[in-house]
């Protein structure tokens, strides 16, 4: 059971950063469609803000729910 634990503590670990890098993209991404003055970049950045948001927010939540799982 320690074993299915620390992979869940891993697995955790690695959804947070896969959304706060996405996230990050996506800030950049936003910044450039202001700079540019582009609609399009400025859209796709604001997308991907959120869905980092998101995914780093099924890392903090749901993911520490597996270890209870077989409990």
């Amino acid at each position: 059971m320690e074993f299915f634990n620390a992979a869940v503590d891993v697995m955790k670990t690695v959804v947070v950063a896969l959304g706060g890098g996405l996230g990050v993209w996506g800030a950049v991404n936003l910044l450039e469609g202001y700079g540019g003055d582009n609609p399009s970049a400025k859209s796709q950045g604001m997308k991907q803000l959120v869905a980092g948001g998101g995914v780093a927010l099924i890392g903090i939540t749901l993911v520490p729910q597996l270890a209870n799982l077989f409990d």
